[in-house]
């Protein structure tokens, strides 16, 4: 960040939720170093991570999972709730699949291992700021897969027939109550779904697509009702999943 993006943008500010204080500080103390970033509060359990978010109003929390009192995951679901424009990265050394899912379902927007590399913390902090989710690779793969186990199955008969899809059993199809159905989307909506796989912010799909701000956001709004979605990471995942043969 060059000295005129500095007074233009003010420092991204960070709650770090993490109950071993040794790494807590250390994070605190690589993240001080930075001149875009300021640690503004820590975190003993998930407890004092929602209470500090509230409090605080931070641009991005670094959430463990494994924590006493309430778990990350718990955490996570209820900032993203109240404070929808603070970002969660999660951090930390749970890697299962079920974990990784749930945590995303709950409204993280990046997710790396405890053991990613200094250079690959601090950037996925400043795409957070961009308006980005992040994944590493590996985690994607994690959280595509239960994607694909939990999506409902198509009846290719009544798909030809023009009937929406719904989960079906060796039985038939199951009873329109609680089955979901995904919406086809429109041209436009396909374009700006595949943008936001392409990491991109509300603001550069407008500019991309000569749309008003507020006219994408209510696109993604759309997008997400349809694809029974509940955040952009989700979003994203599913464009690559649909994108990719089976």
């Amino acid at each position: 960040m060059t000295p005129d993006e500095r007074i233009n943008h003010p420092a991204i500010r960070i709650v770090i939720a993490e109950d071993q204080a040794l790494v807590r500080r250390g994070a605190a103390i690589l993240l001080s170093m930075e001149p875009d970033m300021e640690v503004v509060g820590q975190a003993r359990n998930g407890v004092e991570a929602v209470e500090l978010a509230q409090l605080l109003h931070p641009d991005v929390i670094l959430m463990d999972l494994h924590m006493p009192l309430k778990g990350g995951v718990a955490a996570t679901r209820e900032i993203t709730r109240a404070l929808p424009t603070t970002q969660i990265l999660v951090l930390t050394t749970l890697d299962d699949d079920e974990t990784v899912f749930e945590a995303v379902r709950a409204g993280a927007q990046a997710y790396l291992l405890k053991d990613a590399s200094e250079d690959e913390l601090l950037e996925t902090i400043r795409a957070l700021r961009r308006g980005e989710s992040r994944l590493t690779p590996q985690i994607a793969r994690k959280v595509m897969a239960q994607f694909r186990r939990l999506a409902p199955v198509p009846n290719p008969e009544l798909v030809r027939e023009g009937v929406p899809n719904t989960p079906t059993s060796e039985k038939g199809p199951t009873a329109k109550s609680g089955a979901l159905h995904t919406e086809p989307l429109s041209e436009k909506e396909e374009k700006i779904l595949q943008l936001i796989s392409e990491s991109m912010s509300n603001r550069q799909i407008a500019n991309t697509l000569f749309l008003a701000e507020g006219t994408v956001k209510n696109y993604v709004s759309r997008i997400m009702e349809k694809l029974h979605a509940n955040t952009r990471t989700e979003l994203a995942l599913l464009s690559k999943k649909q994108a990719r043969p089976e």
